[in-house]
Formats: C-alpha cells, sequence, structure tokens
C-alpha cells in the first residue's frame, strides 16, 4: 500500500484523493506491483525498490537545493557588491525554498518508504503551512521583482536609492507575512484523517487537508490555491512584461544613428536583466503547473479514480518538478550571470582566503546587478 498511500502525499497545494477504485482491490495491486503477480515476497520488491528510488531522488534535489541557495544567500548577503535590488529579493526566495526542502521534501519523501504518517497531529498542520508559505513566498517574490523591473526599465526615475535597502526588507517581510497569512486556513484544515478502501475494507489514517465527505471542498481548494498562486501573479507578471518589453523596444528605437555607447550599454544590461527575471518566472510557471493541473483533475474527479501506473508515474514527476524548482533558481543565475558566476563559485567552494574575500567585497566601485 505505499505507492496508494503515497498519492496522497501532500505538496503546496495538497494532492489527495479517495482510493476507492471501480475494479476493487486488483486495481491497487497493478498500480503498486506494476508487472509482477501477486506472491508476497514479488509484491514487496516491488513496492520497496521504487520507494528508495523516489526517495534518492528527493535526497540529491534536497541536497543540491540546500547548497546552491546556501551559496547564493552568502553571495547576495555577503559580497557588498552583490548587495543589489534584484539580488537582495533573490536571498529571500532562497531562504523560503531552503525551508521548503529541509522540512517538506523529506516529509514528501518519507511517504514512499512507509504506509503511515509519522508526523502526528502537530506535524500534520505545520508541514502544510510551510509549504504553502514558501510556494507564496516564491510567486509573490518573482512578482515584486516584476514590478522592480518594470520601474528600473520604465520608470528609472521613481527609484529613490538612498531607501533602496528599507524598502526592500520591508516589502520581503511583506511578502513572507502575506504568504503566511493566506496559508493560515491549510494549517486550520489539515488534520490526520481515517479512510477506508473499498471491497477490502482497509483503513489508514493520512495527513489531508479535508476529510472524504464530498467533492465540494476539494474543488473549493484547488480552485483557489492554482487562482491565488499561479494563475493571478503570472497575469501580473505578464502585464509587467508587456509594459517591459514595450519600453525596450522604444528604447532601442530612439538611439541615434550615430550611437552612443553608454546608451548601448544601458539598453543590453536593462534587456539582460529583465531576462534573467523572465527565466526565473518561466522556470516556476513550467515546474508548479504539472502539480497544479493534476490537483485539479483530481478534484473535479473526485468519485473516478484514476489508479493507473501511467497515472501514479504523472503524479510523482509533478511533485518531483515542483520540488526541483527549489534548487533550480542558484544555477540558471549562475549560467546567466558572470558577475554572480565569480563570486558563487568562491562560496560554493569555499577556497578563497580571507585576504581574496575582501579584495571581492570591495572590487566593485559601483553595485553589479545580477538579476
Amino acid at each position: 500500500m505505499n505507492f496508494v498511500r503515497g498519492l496522497w502525499a501532500d505538496m503546496s497545494v495538497e494532492e489527495h484523493f479517495s482510493v476507492t477504485s471501480e475494479d476493487g482491490g486488483a486495481s491497487h495491486v497493478n498500480l503498486s506491483v506494476g508487472f509482477w503477480d501477486s506472491a508476497a515476497e514479488q509484491h514487496q520488491y516491488s513496492i520497496w525498490l521504487p520507494g528508495v528510488g523516489i526517495a534518492a531522488v528527493y535526497g540529491i534535489i534536497i541536497v543540491v537545493g540546500l547548497v546552491g541557495n546556501v551559496a547564493l544567500m552568502k553571495t547576495c548577503l555577503l559580497v557588498k557588491s552583490m548587495r543589489t535590488v534584484p539580488n537582495l529579493f533573490l536571498s529571500s526566495l532562497a531562504l523560503g525554498d531552503v525551508l521548503l526542502l529541509v522540512t517538506c521534501a523529506p516529509v514528501d519523501a518519507s511517504r514512499y518508504l512507509v504506509d503511515q504518517w509519522l508526523f502526528g497531529r502537530v506535524g500534520c498542520k505545520l508541514i502544510p503551512f510551510i509549504q504553502l508559505t514558501s510556494v507564496g513566498v516564491s510567486v509573490f517574490t518573482l512578482t515584486a521583482l516584476s514590478a522592480d523591473r518594470y520601474k528600473a526599465i520604465v520608470k528609472p526615475l521613481d527609484i529613490h536609492r538612498s531607501s533602496a535597502t528599507l524598502g526592500i526588507s520591508a516589502r520581503a517581510g511583506a511578502i513572507w507575512l502575506l504568504s503566511g497569512t493566506l496559508a493560515v486556513p491549510e494549517a486550520v484544515f489539515s488534520d490526520l484523517h481515517t479512510f477506508t478502501t473499498s471491497h477490502t475494507n482497509e483503513t489508514f489514517v493520512t495527513c489531508a487537508p479535508f476529510p472524504h465527505v464530498g467533492a465540494l471542498h476539494p474543488r473549493i481548494h484547488s480552485t483557489a490555491s492554482f487562482l491565488i498562486f499561479y494563475i493571478i501573479p503570472l497575469l501580473i507578471i505578464s502585464v509587467y512584461y508587456c509594459f517591459i518589453a514595450r519600453s525596450l523596444v522604444r528604447s532601442s528605437a530612439n538611439i541615434p544613428a550615430e550611437g552612443q555607447l553608454h546608451l548601448h550599454k544601458q539598453v543590453k544590461s536593462r534587456k539582460r536583466l529583465a531576462k534573467t527575471v523572465l527565466v526565473f518566472v518561466g522556470l516556476f510557471a513550467v515546474c508548479w503547473l504539472p502539480s497544479h493541473v493534476i490537483y485539479l483533475y483530481r478534484s473535479y474527479h473526485y468519485g473516478q479514480v484514476d489508479t493507473s501506473l501511467g497515472h501514479f508515474v504523472a503524479s510523482v514527476c509533478a511533485r518531483v518538478l515542483a520540488f526541483t524548482n527549489s534548487c533550480v533558481n542558484p544555477f540558471a543565475l549562475y549560467l546567466m550571470s558572470k558577475s554572480f558566476s565569480k563570486h558563487f563559485r568562491k562560496q560554493l567552494l569555499c577556497c578563497s582566503s580571507p585576504g581574496s574575500r575582501l579584495h571581492s567585497q570591495n572590487s566593485g566601485s559601483t553595485n553589479v546587478t545580477t538579476a
């Protein structure tokens, strides 16, 4: 039953459904065993081996994500030339990813290895709250970054650098507060519930955001999550980038024919910065879309459960892809920014001497923006 119960594993958006199937107990065996018969030893082997493999993938994501995000935060916060508006926002984004990887990814992985919820009622309320808070921090920070790029490119005269640090801290704090507030209902309604499989009458206890009492609640939950944590922020970001694109096109067209080196560099820099943020937004959209789609599908087909192996594989891939989003940003930034990659390598390898660290912190007479 590991795989069947693994399908109840909660992401930032709770992915779960009834295990009642039209085909009875055999459907559960097909889902868990795949190609084997119902012999006891073969059944145990087929369940345990994929569970270990899935948990190993989670382990790789956690290690890579922690190394990358911690190095990103150290680079952006300790290196003076890297303390720019976008980079401070990225540090807040990285902190949210670290929180998700440390607390929620191991919990999700454990549900493929054991048949029961191991973290008690407190964990059942705390883990979904942390998950949704982290996702909110991610998408709302990306929205704030898009707004910052809009101001820097379309309305550069409105930027007050003297109060930039204080303003960034206030906005980052507001994003965390908003994300935590929106996640409060997740903590309130998530609880340990007992579910019974059909035909076999086997019962088990698992953590879910609502009991299996009807289809209305999951539909409301999935639709609200999709709108608040995906569709609406991405629509706002799209509007910002429409204005950014229009401004960049106009800026390129208005440069004198003979050209000015300073203006050309400025336009090139603006395009690079906007492209960096857009890549981060694209990664979030791609990584989280499958998770939202699967949860919506389950919620709107609550009485018609898909217990096929293909649906299970798609569910696992969606969850893994969502967690992958918490580890790719540092390496995407590494590939797109030469200045960041130089300092990132020093933090990542921990091989620079105190003297070289002091030199790197003061090497730039002006701030180098990397996002």
